[in-house]
């Protein structure tokens, strides 16, 4: 597994909410506190999208 650049991850936010985002490197996750919203990680890149991201709450996004 490799880190998110932390210059990235300083400039990413929420597409839904506008706020700042934390890194869960273990899941490969991009979190958003505020959406309750993870956004995927794939071949190194962060996935922004809200139809990709999963619910924290374990329900799928509709």
């Amino acid at each position: 597994m490799s880190a998110l650049d932390p210059w990235l991850l300083e400039r990413l936010v929420c597409p839904m909410t506008r706020t700042q985002l934390r890194y869960d490197e273990a899941a490969q996750e991009i979190i958003s506190d505020a959406a309750r919203l993870a956004y995927p990680i794939r071949d190194g890149v962060p996935v922004m999208l809200v139809e990709e991201a999963r619910q924290l709450d374990g329900h799928a996004f509709d």
